[in-house]
């Protein structure tokens, strides 16, 4: 392992923190020096489209994980929901550390909740998932896409292009933008996404070194609880065109996993939902519960894609 770190990370200002984050603490922690690499991915620089019609939310991990191959940064820090299912063999996901508010969050100028919207009012979400449980709750709403980084969605509603937008609670409040949240979405009123609210470190798969002192980071609730949404995900084969909703929260020692899966894209179709529980000790107990999930939502009639 390298006298000094890279961290290899977007330019986004929700990234940088993110990354700074992960910085200060290996700088405390480990009394190691730490830069950071910051880089532009493609899912960044692609606005006009949906990310499901420009090849997923994997757009924004693949200029990071070059990075790394080349040798131009030794770890990457990600948000998890942004992450890939499944990696590449020459990559390996290190730890997830603590997640923050895993909710969604309502941000409007003059409404304070969902409810309160009159019929037909325009609501911005780059999210499927989100689109088809709103949706779901108020039919008459016109759900509009809404793409970029943070600062410039709430640019895009203060310009008056929407009446309202929801956005991840956990960004909003990282950048000390809680002010902005008029009410927060309840966990089983909207399902997040797998792993929303956390944070992933990804390294090369062979620095086992690295990979080692990084548990030092790890908050093991989290990662087993993330472990069980993302093996949902895994399942069904999960990506920006499927309107996949996992969330799990723990009850003493056993895990409480909620689902909710919407129609494909541009289809329509009723919202399947399902929860199962059970205790989930280590990862392959917690990937059990995420398989027992998905089963629940193909004996609805889920379908997996072709």
């Amino acid at each position: 392992m390298s006298e000094i770190l890279r961290i290899a990370t977007r330019k986004s200002r929700l990234a940088l923190w993110q990354a700074e984050h992960v910085r200060d603490r290996l700088q405390n922690e480990w009394g190691v020096q730490v830069e950071l690499v910051p880089l532009s991915t493609r899912g960044d620089e692609i606005l006009d489209r949906s990310l499901s019609k420009v090849g997923g939310k994997g757009l924004f991990v693949k200029e990071l994980e070059v990075a790394l191959e080349l040798g131009e940064a030794d770890l990457a820090v990600h948000s998890l929901k942004d992450v890939p299912m499944a990696l590449p063999d020459a990559f390996a996901l290190a730890c997830v550390m603590e997640r923050e508010d895993p909710r969604d969050a309502f941000v409007s100028p003059g409404f304070a909740k969902l409810d309160d919207l009159p019929q037909g009012a325009k609501v911005g979400t780059s999210s499927l998932r989100r689109a088809s449980q709103l949706k779901a709750r108020r039919p008459d709403l016109e759900i509009l896409p809404l793409r970029g980084n943070l600062d410039t969605r709430l640019r895009k509603l203060d310009e008056g292009g929407f009446d309202a937008i929801v956005l991840a609670a956990a960004g909003l409040k990282r950048l000390e933008l809680g002010e902005r949240i008029r009410s927060h979405f309840a966990l089983d009123e909207l399902i997040p996404c797998a792993g929303q609210g956390a944070l992933g470190i990804e390294v090369r798969a062979g620095d086992h070194a690295l990979r080692e002192r990084l548990a030092s980071l790890a908050h093991q609730p989290t990662w087993l609880a993330c472990a069980a949404e993302r093996e949902v995900s895994r399942r069904l084969g999960g990506s920006c065109s499927m309107p996949l909703a996992a969330h799990a929260q723990w009850q003493g020692s056993a895990l409480f996993l909620n689902v909710a899966l919407g129609a494909p894209e541009g289809e329509q179709g009723a919202l399947l939902r399902a929860q199962v529980s059970g205790p989930a000790a280590d990862q392959a107990a917690a990937e059990a519960l995420g398989a027992r999930a998905a089963q629940a939502l193909l004996d609805q009639g889920a379908q997996l894609p072709a």
